[in-house]
């Protein structure tokens, strides 16, 4: 059974940093393309990290230059690097796996639907 367990979330100050965590078990993260999502208060989740099976990243454009999604495929455990974080990047984030074969392809993180597992969430909140 694939699981996707997420950490490291919490309050934080304008500015400050953290790192977000995402555990799997059940499959390797080596055969799957893996999106950060945020999903702000009262707004749609929106992808704003994504690293290729072949390691290649995309973001979107606010959070380019502050955050850094990077995988050790040995732990299969994906991360998330929040610098500069921003009232604007409070919200819940999850991690997302996708099996697709085109998702090295990627120009920017792709929408939800296009993926097949889910974590069940970390929340960030950023006061100013």
């Amino acid at each position: 059974q694939v699981e996707l367990v997420e950490s490291g979330g919490g309050l934080v100050q304008a500015g400050e940093s953290l790192r977000l965590s995402c555990a799997a078990s059940g499959y390797s993260y080596s055969g799957y393309c893996m999106t950060w999502f945020q999903q702000a208060p009262g707004k749609e989740r929106e992808g704003v990290a994504h690293i290729g099976k072949d390691g290649s990243v995309v973001y979107a454009d606010s959070v380019k230059g502050r955050f850094t999604i990077s995988k050790d495929n040995a732990k299969n455990t994906l991360y998330l690097q929040m610098n500069s974080l921003q009232p604007e990047d409070t919200g819940m984030y999850y991690c997302a796996a996708e099996l697709n074969l085109a998702c090295d392809q990627y120009q920017s993180p792709p929408s939800d639907i296009a993926m097949d597992y889910w974590g069940k969430g970390t929340l960030v909140t950023v006061t100013a």
